[in-house]
């Protein structure tokens, strides 16, 4: 049956397919070590479970306003208020289904034929999937490893035309774990004033997850661009809630509304136990997290540092997130047939660079969410497949 042709632009997440394929090797009788998903491998913090179960348990059952409910947008500000200095209003958050229908609604608010939208590369692989979806240009925005696989300001700036409607930044990032100065992003919210058309969505879901001193720098602390500014975060990383579907963003004025309808359209609204589990996350005490950052920043240490001894293979410490992305150049492997070889031949799951863009080709993403002697096990393995005695 023929469908329309914007649905043959829909791309992928490569990681799912990974995980569905090193989970059958799994359940073959496999030894797998799972380096390729982007998920914390920590449960979440009891007290936030036991909040989405006295929310069923006390009848917690019905629809909930399109936009969240009241109590968790309040929750959304004062956690922005902590995180940033800004206190944004309880009417411009969103309660999302995940970090994605952000990405989805933004990107099809401002993508047509015609149009263009500068996304990272390489970058989150949804944001081009979308892009392409809407018969929009995809323009990519170069992240190099020799600029710390922070975006650089002139070179963004320089790609933006009288056809660009949207700008998609990520800091901290995925896959690169890179982090983008303060100075770097001042320098490219004041090149803006001369776009005042362009919006921007900045996708901050790993905002708390800095390393060396580090800080990450929310668009939000700009208001010169708070009018054109759309803010993407959420659960799923911070608190170890990727299975809840737990998102919010942050819309200017006159952007809310069309989300909202959006909202009403596509999913109705977010379910009401996982909204009291997002308010007690926020609330509530942030030990765990403080714990699984610090075990974040000490795998990315151990992964960097394993990597160096591989022959053929480079990576440079991440500063933020919990990846690590390897630089397999010198090996001569292309990146998807390494990582497929990696995973069918040693048992080690990780993601070609190539599914987060062109320009991810000579590398490889690995993910600091599995334990210290699993990621030694890891790397002692693609050590012994690339360099065998």
């Amino acid at each position: 049956m023929k469908t329309v042709a914007a649905f043959d632009r829909l791309g992928e997440e490569n990681a799912f397919a990974v995980l569905a394929r090193a989970a059958a090797l799994q359940a073959s009788g496999r030894d797998i070590i799972n380096l390729g998903i982007g998920q914390p491998d920590f449960k979440t913090p009891a007290h936030i479970v036991e909040a989405a179960v006295k929310a069923l348990r006390d009848g917690q059952h019905g629809y909930t306003p399109a936009n969240g409910l009241q109590a968790t947008r309040e929750a959304v500000v004062r956690r922005t208020l902590t995180t940033t200095g800004v206190e944004v209003p309880a009417d411009r958050v969103m309660i999302m289904p995940g970090g994605k229908p952000t990405m989805f609604a933004a990107i099809i608010m401002f993508g047509e034929p015609g149009a263009e939208i500068l996304y990272p590369d390489p970058g989150f692989p949804i944001y081009r999937s979308m892009i392409d979806y809407t018969g929009a240009t995809a323009v990519p925005v170069p992240i190099r490893e020799e600029n710390g696989f922070a975006f650089s300001a002139e070179e963004t700036l320089s790609l933006i035309t009288d056809r660009t409607r949207l700008l998609i930044i990520n800091s901290p990032a995925n896959p690169t774990g890179g982090v983008t100065p303060r100075a770097e992003i001042e320098k490219l919210v004041a090149g803006l004033e001369k776009f005042p058309g362009v919006a921007i969505l900045s996708d901050e879901i790993y905002d708390v997850m800095t390393y060396d001193g580090e800080t990450h720098t929310s668009l939000l602390t700009f208001p010169e661009i708070r009018d054109r500014l759309i803010v993407l975060n959420g659960w799923s990383k911070t608190w170890a809630m990727t299975g809840w579907r737990m998102g919010w963003s942050i819309w200017p004025d006159g952007l809310y509304d069309n989300v909202r309808k959006l909202a009403v359209n596509c999913w109705s609204c977010v379910n009401a136990p996982s909204q009291f589990a997002g308010v007690s996350a926020i609330d509530g005490p942030q030990d765990e997290v403080d714990a699984m950052i610090a075990s974040f920043d000490r795998r990315r240490r151990l992964v960097t540092e394993k990597l160096e001894g591989v022959k053929g293979v480079s990576c440079i410490l991440p500063k933020g997130a919990f990846y690590a992305f390897a630089n397999i150049r010198d090996t001569g492997w292309k990146s998807r047939k390494l990582a497929s070889a990696l995973l069918e031949e040693t048992g080690v799951a990780t993601v070609g660079g190539p599914d987060f863009g062109t320009l991810g080709e000579g590398y490889i993403r690995l993910s600091c969410a599995a334990s210290d002697d699993d990621i030694a096990a890891a790397i002692e393995r693609i050590d012994r497949f690339l360099n065998p005695a």
